[in-house]
């Protein structure tokens, strides 16, 4: 089945409820995210108040392709720099130290910062276009109430929202699972990376790219 096109009317209007503060759910190819601007705390809220998520659980910002990270995180490690390059576009989310920018109601108080680019040719026009007339910022979970099932489809979303939360339709995701998550924050005392959560990139994977077998969250 065809994705549904997308018109460039329904991205600025998308757009446009970003820059005001209000939700958006947007496909990756993992699953729908429900985003907001990461860069505005109020609207950052709106996602925790809108799914019932604690709001000590930190929420993963999404960014273009090639975006500059130097403004939000504060330490760039070079193995943060080789996963980017292997696996971004992708399904992989890098934890690393977040900058002032970063509000702490995005992060859930933590002073790191989740990113990923996300490989959906929407996800992606989305963001290019938002970095154009905003942050360029989306702080996306899964687009579902806390502790339902992850939304692989435009209807999930419908179905768990109605008609309270803005949706774009790109189709079904092709991945279907959260993506990797790697922790890089402790990367100079651990001299590791570690897999927080497992997904469609690889222990292995991440091993091939920077020469060490990243550790798991129960190794440390």
């Amino acid at each position: 089945m065809s994705k549904p096109a997308v018109s460039k009317a329904e991205l600025k209007a998308a757009v446009d409820a970003l820059a005001a503060g209000e939700l958006v759910a947007f496909p990756t190819e993992t699953v729908y995210g429900l985003g907001a601007d990461a860069t505005n705390a109020k609207a950052a809220l709106k996602i925790f108040a809108a799914k019932g998520r604690p709001a000590d659980h930190p929420l993963i910002v999404h960014v273009a392709k090639g975006a500059e990270l130097d403004e939000w995180v504060s330490d760039m490690p070079d193995i943060a720099e080789k996963l980017i390059v292997a696996f971004w576009p992708g399904p992989l989310t890098l934890i690393l130290k977040k900058s002032r920018a970063i509000p702490a109601a995005v992060t859930g108080g933590q002073a790191s910062v989740g990113l990923r680019c996300p490989s959906h040719p929407v996800a992606q026009k989305l963001l290019q276009e938002f970095a154009k007339h905003g942050s360029g910022l989306i702080a996306a979970p899964s687009a579902n109430r806390f502790g339902h099932v992850s939304p692989t489809t435009a209807q999930h979303v419908r179905d768990e929202f109605g008609d309270t939360v803005r949706v774009i339709d790109g189709g079904a995701c092709s991945v279907g699972i959260e993506s990797t998550i790697v922790d890089l924050t402790r990367i100079k005392t651990l001299k590791r990376a570690v897999v927080l959560r497992p997904g469609a990139i690889t222990s292995h994977m991440i091993r091939d790219v920077t020469g060490e077998m990243p550790l798991s969250a129960d190794e440390v």
